[in-house]
């Protein structure tokens, strides 16, 4: 069991950054795949962004000029640091890790943060 916390979020403007973090803690030195999904009222979860153990990245397309995915190396922390936020970000922001990077990337794993709101309002 992996005991996953993000943190970060807050009320920006549009136009504003916001950088989100996540720490995975588990057993031993393992190094997790990790993850941020969002969810949105009304909406389906969403991937936002993936990164490997190693640090291979991945990032939904309509984000990838605005979002970067990045991690701490050889440890259990990332960020996802969100520039020119638009209101279309607005959603409760979660944190998942797993041994596994496909499980991070289908989004079917177990472990997952509480969510960190972000709202993006003027």
């Amino acid at each position: 069991q992996v005991k996953v916390v993000e943190s970060g979020g807050g009320l920006v403007q549009p136009g504003e950054s916001l950088r989100l973090s996540c720490t995975a803690s588990g057993s031993g030195n393992r190094i997790y795949a990790m993850g941020w999904y969002r969810r949105a009222p009304g909406r389906q979860r969403e991937l936002v962004a993936a990164i490997t153990g190693s640090g291979k990245t991945s990032l939904a397309d309509p984000l990838k000029d605005r979002f970067t995915i990045t991690r701490e190396a050889g440890k259990n922390t990332m960020y996802l640091q969100m520039n020119s936020l638009k209101p279309e970000d607005t959603a409760v922001y979660y944190c998942t890790a797993d041994l596994s990077c496909l499980t991070v990337v289908n989004g079917n794993g177990d472990s997952w943060g509480q969510g960190t709101q972000v709202t993006v309002s003027s």
